[in-house]
């Protein structure tokens, strides 16, 4: 996954019991109150929960609470390695906490995982009803014995409560009829998850009270005979609020420019701004001369339509200045009317760290490089053709000496074109990757965008071993107040991130993103931005994001029951299948594609969106032309990650973006199948030495007992070689060949792990990887899996080897930026909070970033045993030759993948009639894969070529393979026959046997 585990309450969590813990720690939003350094502190003393005499398992604690909402959990062992939530579940959602003020005992026990309190239960504690339409409330009633009627309460202000078996406070109450067993079958397909819940119908005379009950408290109880309340439970709204205010799909939201009053567009253009806002009493609109500070400038009262949009008509005047939304909105959280100062979720500029929404205008000439519109976007290509190198904007030019002090680290260093960066950037543009792929550069929510407050680490950190724990030490004094993330925690979606941009103050973060838009288009490459709409940095009416201060309890995903916020991505889970929500995600990305002239989109998290709400994105861009819009949307590829897992998977909620369910919809998704054949193992496992195909399984063993016998390796191996053969199919679900066994089987036959590895219907749906920014890269994969004796330039050969399989496949070819040169986090598993130190990129190829010390222990510790003499080791960094060599032989992998259409056969169709793999079936030799292409059967794709053949030889030894002649026979790939490296030059061809040495991806041709 993407996603980094940004906050705490979602940080992974032990399922299974575990022995009683040395430490039980109370953490959440109220510890930095309680005396922690800071919230969320696992590790913190002051929050410790303490052993109760005589209760073995249970540990409690008083504090004096301030006043006010928070979210808890707790934490066993220091750590959060091991996290409860709500209900006992391990790394569950935050539990609520409203703290009237004062001693609060708090009490963990160990045998359920059950965090409790000594506050009385709030009225409407739990949300465990849906007010899904209009007419349909929904409520587990089978679970309420001797309930005779069902009512619905509002409080216009608040104040429900529940005394002496009575609801008080309420100032409207509503008899709700039970109406069957089961929901009506519409809103039952809309949410899954809630169909077994029963019916309870508001009667017709109700409903016109609809839109005044949503604006306060809510409550549905049920009631004995005699009219006495046997149970009570809060209401979750989204559904009904969807229903009730359905006509703001159709409205455009946010800031645009129109014509003062009158129409004289030549004198000037007016800013018109419009917020979804259906529950809010009152929207206001602030306007500030500046992005801080000061009192508003002209403060406007919104006027609300009936479909809860709030608009308001401003001056000419107003360009360039800033605006906040007052949002005056009961929110369930706290239990009262909320003012909340909000910037907009629509925003496309803001003032430094998000304090304030610009009013700018998107064609302006101010935001508009010179020559923008003449700028020429790369050659298309069809997404087969794909090579994509995935980047991270502040990795690419912070350690750049040839770039100006002050644009490294920034989008204008891709305007400095003779830099070191740049021309790698056109190096591999000319070899033949096709388009770049930029990490989050959305307007993060943790990294300070004002340089003069960030904090570097004081260490000299260049002087310290190898294998030292210091380097990670020192970073991780700095990181939350350091330059680096890898931007996974959005807070607004489109707008560029401010941290990247020499100003973040206005609007040069605008003119600076397009300005390197264009500087990569210069170079023949797309740009793809990596986007994050699946969650949230925060939530609640304590968070910085501001969606739930504007219509509370609509855009985040929450538990059926509790009403907790879901965490499973990581962090608060947006609900991309409520309308509105998904209609931002829309919305946005329109917006992206069009201001910044975008040629891709990869989702973060895919899996926790509906199919539905991808596929109205990509409906959305193909109406994109480039008359009117500047850009052919149809163009644009999608992918992103299809991964099933959280509260959304198996489809609970609705049909998920996953894997599977993509095929056939052209959209791609991540591979992982060919990545766990290829490196060996998976992302998790407790012994990293795992081996796969390109690290030694079988044959080149590292006496690791995690591989098994040699049996169980050769098992293993085989398997994995089916596995690389359907990825290199495209991972296609449905294509035919003999598999390890002798049997003709399908893509989908093949298994991985209990799941089918063939699932897409299109080899545009995969996108082929063996490494990422998640998990190690390739070159300390290796590290790990290899027999540590391997020589340096066997390294490389495996390293090569390794990526030959996506650039030689059929479906989209990912690269992580550095692969090409052997680029190691020092065996950071998850760097996306390790700071430059660990994150290094050099373009100058002196080094590669190994052994700059023990990667950072949050992640990493459990593994330090095993990195320790890898990283003392000097044999394991590579020389500035090793890396060129490493890079040479890259360049050779695009310049051939590039060479020819048949790397790219573009249907499934064509790739089952010209693409086979002899050498398959049970007579296989184990670490070797052939794939042809017979360009003689169908239609010709190739008027050059009768054919091409693969050998990826992952043996220490040479190989023959066996091949049929097509054409005037077989020969080494010219690019391979005059390349620079002398290994693959040795292989030959000889009629249809091919001989191919130990280590090495060789191609042949037939004319």
């Amino acid at each position: 996954m993407a996603a980094a585990l940004l906050v705490p309450s979602a940080a992974p969590a032990l399922a299974d019991h575990t022995p009683a813990p040395s430490l039980v720690t109370l953490v959440g939003s109220l510890q930095d109150e309680l005396g922690c350094p800071g919230d969320w502190q696992p590790d913190c003393a002051a929050t410790a929960l303490l052993p109760v005499d005589g209760q073995p398992g249970v540990y409690r604690a008083t504090f004096d609470v301030p006043a006010g909402a928070y979210e808890t959990k707790v934490a066993v062992g220091g750590s959060w390695t091991e996290n409860y939530g709500a209900g006992g579940a391990a790394g569950g959602a935050n539990i609520g906490l409203q703290a009237p003020g004062g001693a609060v005992t708090f009490t963990y026990d160990h045998a359920t995982h059950l965090l409790t309190d000594d506050l009385p239960d709030a009225v409407g504690g739990q949300q465990a009803a849906h007010w899904l339409s209009r007419g349909v409330v929904a409520w587990d009633t089978a679970a309420v014995e001797g309930a005779a009627s069902f009512r619905l309460y509002g409080a216009r202000d608040g104040g429900l409560a529940v005394e002496d078996g009575a609801v008080t406070g309420a100032t409207s109450s509503h008899l709700l009829r039970r109406t069957g067993d089961a929901l009506p079958a519409d809103l039952a397909a809309a949410s899954p998850h809630l169909a077994q819940l029963d019916p309870l119908e508001l009667p017709r005379s109700s409903r016109p009270r609809v839109a005044d009950l949503l604006r306060g408290q809510l409550l549905v109880a049920a009631l004995d005979a005699d009219g006495r309340v046997l149970a009570s439970t809060g209401v979750q709204v989204p559904g009904v609020l969807d229903d009730v205010y359905a006509g703001a799909a159709d409205r455009e939201l946010g800031l645009t420019w129109g014509p003062a009053r009158g129409g004289d567009r030549g004198r000037a253009h007016r800013p018109h701004l419009a917020l979804w806002a259906p529950t809010a009493r009152s929207v206001s609109l602030h306007v500030y001369a500046d992005g801080s500070g000061g009192e508003p400038i002209a403060t406007t009262r919104m006027v609300a339509d009936r479909d809860g949009v709030w608009r308001a008509r401003g001056d000419a005047a107003w360009e360039g200045r800033y605006y906040l939304y007052e949002v005056e909105v009961f929110v369930p959280e706290t239990g009262r009317v909320e003012r909340n100062l909000v910037t907009d979720p629509y925003s496309v500029g803001l003032s430094t760290n998000s304090e304030r929404s610009l009013l700018v205008d998107l064609d302006a000439p101010e935001v508009t490089p010179e020559g923008w519109d003449d700028v020429a976007a790369p050659r298309p290509v069809r997404p087969e053709e794909l090579s994509v190198w995935e980047l991270h904007v502040r990795d690419f030019s912070i350690t750049d000496e040839t770039v100006p002090a002050e644009h490294r680290g920034t989008y204008k260093a891709f305007t400095d074109t003779g830099s070191d960066g740049m021309a790698h950037l056109r190096g591999l543009a000319d070899a033949g990757m096709r388009a770049v792929h930029l990490l989050p550069v959305n307007d993060i929510a943790t990294v300070e965008e004002d340089a003069s407050l960030r904090r570097e680490p004081t260490c000299d950190l260049a002087t310290l071993p190898p294998d030292s724990p210091e380097q990670q030490e020192c970073v991780l004094e700095v990181a939350g107040e350091d330059g680096f993330n890898w931007g996974y925690d959005p807070l607004h979606y489109t707008v560029p991130e401010g941290s990247y941009s020499t100003d973040p103050e206005g609007a040069t973060r605008i003119l600076e993103f397009r300005e390197m838009v264009a500087a990569l288009h210069g170079t023949g490459l797309g740009v793809v931005q990596d986007v994050v709409y699946n969650h949230t940095s925060s939530a609640g009416q304590g968070g910085e994001n501001d969606l739930d201060r504007i219509v509370p309890g609509y855009y985040h995903r929450l538990d059926p029951t509790s009403g907790a916020v879901e965490t499973s991505t990581c962090c608060p889970n947006t609900a991309t299948e409520h309308t509105m929500m998904g209609k931002l995600v829309v919305d946005s990305l329109v917006t992206l594609v069009r201001t910044y002239r975008l040629d891709g989109i990869r989702f973060d998290l895919m899996g926790h969106h509906p199919k539905a709400n991808i596929l109205d994105v990509r409906a959305a861009l193909d109406a994109l032309t480039l008359e009117r819009d500047g850009v052919d949307g149809s163009s644009v590829y999608l992918y992103g990650e299809g991964w099933d897992f959280g509260e959304v998977a198996g489809d609970a909620r609705f049909e998920q973006a996953t894997q599977a369910n993509m095929a056939g919809t052209g959209i791609g998704t991540f591979n992982d199948r060919l990545r766990d054949a290829v490196r060996g193992g998976g992302p998790f496992d407790e012994d990293p030495r795992v081996q796969g195909f390109a690290s030694g399984l079988l044959t080149d063993p590292n006496g690791a007992a995690a591989n098994g016998t040699a049996e169980q390796q050769r098992e293993r191996l085989l398997l994995a070689q089916d596995q690389i053969r359907v990825g290199m199919t495209g991972n296609l679900r449905d294509y035919r060949f003999t598999d390890r066994t002798g049997a003709e089987v399908t893509g989908a036959d093949v298994d991985y792990g209990g799941s089918p590895t063939g699932y897409t219907a299109d080899p545009q749906e995969a996108v082929t990887y063996v490494e990422a920014h998640d998990n190690e890269t390739l070159y300390d994969a290796l590290a790990l899996k290899l027999p540590q004796a391997t020589p340096m330039a066997d390294r490389v050969r495996m390293q090569t080897l390794a990526l030959a399989t996506t650039a030689y496949g059929q479906g989209v070819s990912f690269w992580h930026a550095g692969g090409e040169q052997l680029r190691s986090k020092s065996l950071d598993r998850n760097s996306y909070d390790s700071g430059d130190w660990f994150n290094v990129l050099d373009h100058t190829g002196t080094t590669n970033g190994f052994a700059r010390g023990l990667p950072p222990a949050p992640d990493n510790e459990d593994k330090w045993p095993y990195m320790r003499p890898l990283l003392a080791d000097p044999a394991l960094r590579p020389t500035p030759a090793d890396i060129a060599a490493a890079r040479a032989q890259a360049d050779q992998l695009l310049r051939v993948r590039s060479s020819t259409p048949l790397f790219s056969l573009g249907t499934a169709e064509r790739v089952q009639q010209k693409l086979s793999f002899p050498g398959s079936g049970p007579e296989q030799t184990p670490g070797v894969v052939t794939v042809l292409v017979d360009d003689t059967v169908g239609e010709d794709v190739d008027p050059d070529l009768a054919g091409l053949v693969v050998v990826l030889n992952a043996t220490p030894g040479a190989v023959t393979q066996e091949v049929p002649v097509v054409g005037g026979g077989w020969e080494l790939h010219p690019v391979l026959a005059g390349g620079a490296d002398d290994v693959v030059r040795g292989a030959t061809a000889d009629g249809g046997t091919l001989t191919v040495p130990a280590r090495t991806a060789a191609v042949f041709v037939a004319r």
